[in-house]
């Protein structure tokens, strides 16, 4: 159990540096669909999960160091996630294979609000049982 724990506790870093470097190459450096608008438009809602992905996990961390999080820290969490979009975002606008845009900005910042939604009721509101019992298991 303690190896899991560290795991999670460097997830977020790991997955922080996935992001810069995966930023540092053109978008379709890795994965090109055949279908252009197809490949642009899943590329565009990856947005929506990229920085909520880097939020539960930065909760995960916290949740193994505590039996609970407070909402300030949980605030925090949410917080660091959108600036590292920010600074996503910014680090995109000085490679010229990329683009930075507050449209994109605004997608992680959805994807990082729905997320904290759904992990601020389950363990401060009362709600979402099952994920309530989740993150739960994560600070046992």
């Amino acid at each position: 159990m303690k190896f899991f724990k560290w795991v999670l506790r460097l997830l977020p870093i790991a997955y922080m540096a996935v992001i810069w470097i995966q930023s540092s190459f053109s978008s379709d450096h890795f994965v090109t669909l055949p279908k252009e608008s197809l490949d642009n438009t899943i590329k565009e809602s990856l947005h929506l999960v990229e920085f909520a992905i880097l939020y539960v996990l930065l909760v995960l961390a916290f949740l193994t160091r505590r039996s609970s999080l407070s909402v300030r820290l949980n605030i925090a969490c949410a917080v660091f996630a959108a600036l590292y979009g920010i600074s996503d975002e910014i680090h995109q606008s000085f490679n010229p294979t990329r683009s930075a845009s507050f449209f994109d900005l605004f997608k992680d910042f959805v994807g990082i609000g729905v997320c904290f939604y759904f992990v601020h009721g389950a363990l401060f509101k009362g709600r979402f049982a099952g994920l309530r019992k989740v993150l739960g298991l994560v600070g046992a």
